[in-house]
């Protein structure tokens, strides 16, 4: 009934490419998109407790845009962080979770990461963050789905980075650049000091 195997294989290969470029390890992070099923949002998620680096095709669960499962499986304990950025920009059809080292690194700082020209229009000096909130919890939904509304990529406080993107595919290629940008700023105030 929900057999869509492009989405599927897509958001393997992504969470492959994530694991090998040290964007996730071990089993953290996260992976969904957006697609339709019967005219129905259907969100495909990586499952819980499950590394990136290893999936397969059974491991991808499929809920509807309120949670409900859709297959067999226990979902991201992020679900609801990355349904709640779908009901808020409808625009939006991949999310990307990541606890990359240097990006991760500024969210346990108190230094800002700068936006740099690569993705759009410059319309803040900084990426966007949000204070600390407990990973799976309500008010971390509800509070990334509010500041993501004008924005692609938000720094959680003491935790890590959320991107989002028109496919997964763009999702994907910001989450390596908001690295790639973290990694030069660290570099640069380095070499300050």
């Amino acid at each position: 009934m929900y057999d869509n195997k492009d989405n599927i294989k897509s958001i393997i290969e992504i969470s492959k490419y994530l694991f090998k470029k040290k964007l996730v390890s071990g089993k953290a992070g996260n992976v969904s998109a957006r697609f339709k099923d019967n005219g129905m949002d259907v969100i495909a998620i990586t499952p819980t407790l499950k590394s990136l680096g290893d999936l397969k095709e059974e491991d991808i669960i499929l809920v509807d845009i309120e949670g409900n499962n859709l297959t067999k499986g226990v979902p991201s304990s992020e679900v609801y962080l990355h349904l709640a950025i779908y009901k808020e920009k409808k625009d939006v059809g991949g999310i990307v979770h990541t606890h990359s080292i240097f990006a991760t690194g500024f969210a346990f700082s108190d230094k800002k990461i700068k936006r740099l020209e690569g993705f759009g229009e410059i319309k803040s000096p900084y990426l966007a963050e949000i204070a600390y909130e407990k990973p799976g919890s309500e008010k971390l939904a509800t509070k990334s789905a509010e500041a993501l509304k004008n924005e692609d990529v938000l720094i959680l406080k003491e935790h890590g980075v959320i991107v989002t993107g028109e496919n997964l595919k763009e999702a994907c290629l910001l989450a390596e650049f908001v690295e790639d940008i973290a990694k030069t700023q660290f570099i640069s105030h380095t070499l300050n000091l």
